[in-house]
This record gives structure tokens, C-alpha cells and sequence, in this order.
């Protein structure tokens, strides 16, 4: 039981990153950055919406929700270093260790492209990212949509994550020892919607595609890591969305994070499942427009 999201199939092709550098020596350094994440920039507004996928996922899980936005906004899809098409040369196990690394580089990559007062959406894991990017760069985003997230995935004292520590460590332990075999079993779980099965199959060979040893590592950052003392400090305007039914961030979490976000607007979805922006788009797009 772990995860999130999922992605296959070629970008549509309205994905093109369109820059036009100033120096050469400019273009060089931009490049460096938006290389190694896979970005790509389309859209026609001015204001920015950056789209961060969750673990054993890429950019490509955004498709049905890009379009809908692509009209008013600049669109920034990128992928982590370590997924999809990011350069794997450039992943360092001490730097993404825990999630701070991986915040470091969306910071990196905003800057990069001279983004200010955007949209972050984050899905899963990525939704804690963005909570830290908003409290560590705030210039950079107006808003935060966080889908299906969670500070913390273990039980606390009196805070429900929805796994014991012992179930946390036997997923990782499973992980470890048969990525292919752990791939098969959870994706169809973390996806839901039994009814409709190439969902929980996208998944699957989501996660099959990510290098197993980089997929280990990634989950011990996502699943250990602790964030609930940064919700207070998010002075960014929030929406939680939330699946009525989630086995990897089930509703008391959603309701938890809104708590703890001043000010932060909360949305229960009748979606079910961990990724609504593949099972149920509409919806998800629907309360994403009603907040923005």
C-alpha cells in the first residue's frame, strides 16, 4: 500500500518547450536545468501552473488535466530526477535522501524560468514538496493544489496516518527485496476502481518503468518523512483535494492537512482511489477551477 499516481503514452504534441534565450551563456545554463528535469513549457497565459507528478510516475499523468488550463495559463510540466525522462545521470542518493532535495530542484527550476506568484499543483508526495517549496521560496507561488496529500504516512499517538510503522517497513521491505513483483501487487491498489483495470494496469507499468534502485529510495523518502510542523507555516492560499476513498491518504489525513494549513479550503471528491487526475478528470478539474 503506497503510492500514487500514474503515466504512459507520449506527451501530446502541444507539449513543445518554446524558450528563447538571451546569451548564449544563458541557454546553456537554463538548458542544464530544464534537460535534466524533462520540462516542457506550452500554454498561452501569463501566469505559470507547474504540475508535479508523485513517486513511480511521470509528467504524463497530467494529460486529461493540462488541456483544461492550457488556454490561461503557462504550463510547466517536469519530471524528478529519477522518473520518466529526467537525465538518471543526475540522480544523487545522498541529495534525494529525503524530500528537501527534491524541493531544492523545484525551486531551482522555477527560478530558472523566472516564475512568480504561480499555481502548484502536486499530487501525492509531490503535494508535500510544494508545501516546502512554498514555505522555503513563498515568492514563487500564489496558489497550492495539493491532491491526495499526506505529512505523514504512520500512525502517531493521535494522529492517523493510516499505517502502523510495521506495515510502513514490511511495504519497504517488500519493495526492496521484488520491485517487480511489489510493482504488480500495489498499483492496482493504490489506483483503485477495481470496475475500470487499465487504470490499476497504467500504473503497474508506471511503476515497472522506474529504475528499481532509485524507486527504493524514493519510497523511504516518501514514506518516513514527517512534514506536519510545516503545515502551520504555509502562509500560500491552499485547496486540499480529497478521494472519499483512499487507501494511501484516506480522508482524516485530507482533513488533517486542512486543519493545519491556515486558511486552506477543502474539497472531498466522490473520486475513489489515490489518483483522480487519471480516474476522474473532470472532477478533479472542476473543483481545481472553482478555487482558482
Amino acid at each position: 500500500m503506497t503510492n500514487m499516481a500514474i503515466c504512459q503514452g507520449l506527451l501530446p504534441q502541444f507539449f513543445c518547450y518554446r524558450w528563447q534565450p538571451e546569451t548564449i551563456q544563458q541557454e546553456d545554463q537554463h538548458l542544464s536545468v530544464l534537460q535534466r528535469h524533462n520540462v516542457h513549457v506550452s500554454g498561452s497565459g501569463s501566469q505559470a501552473m507547474v504540475f508535479a507528478h508523485g513517486f513511480g510516475c511521470d509528467q504524463n499523468m497530467w494529460r486529461f488535466i493540462v488541456p483544461a488550463f492550457a488556454d490561461h495559463y503557462r504550463i510547466v510540466l517536469f519530471d524528478h530526477v529519477g522518473a520518466g525522462g529526467s537525465d538518471l545521470s543526475a540522480y544523487d542518493p545522498e541529495k534525494y535522501a529525503t524530500l528537501d532535495g527534491y524541493t531544492a530542484d523545484v525551486i531551482e527550476l522555477c527560478r530558472e524560468l523566472g516564475i512568480r506568484d504561480g499555481v502548484f499543483v502536486g499530487h501525492s508526495v509531490s503535494a508535500m514538496i510544494g508545501v516546502l517549496v512554498a514555505r522555503r521560496a513563498p515568492e514563487l507561488f500564489a496558489e497550492l493544489v495539493l491532491i491526495g496529500p499526506s505529512p505523514r504516512y504512520i500512525d502517531d499517538e493521535d494522529y492517523v496516518g493510516g499505517f502502523s510503522e510495521g506495515q510502513i517497513h514490511e511495504l519497504l521491505e517488500f519493495l526492496d527485496s521484488n520491485h517487480m513483483g511489489w510493482s504488480q501487487a500495489m498499483a492496482p491498489v493504490i489506483m483503485g476502481n477495481p470496475e475500470r483495470p487499465e487504470l490499476g494496469e497504467e500504473l503497474t507499468n508506471s511503476f515497472c518503468r522506474t529504475d528499481p534502485e532509485i524507486a527504493k529510495r524514493f519510497a523511504r523518502a516518501t514514506f518516513l518523512s514527517d512534514n506536519r510542523t510545516d503545515l502551520a507555516k504555509v502562509g500560500t492560499r491552499s485547496l486540499i483535494l480529497q478521494c472519499s476513498e483512499d487507501v494511501i491518504a484516506p480522508p482524516c489525513v485530507g482533513e488533517y492537512v486542512h486543519r493545519a494549513i491556515p486558511g486552506s479550503e477543502f474539497v472531498l471528491l466522490n473520486a475513489t482511489g489515490h489518483c483522480p487526475n487519471l480516474s476522474a478528470p473532470e472532477e478533479t478539474i472542476a473543483a481545481m477551477k472553482a478555487f482558482l
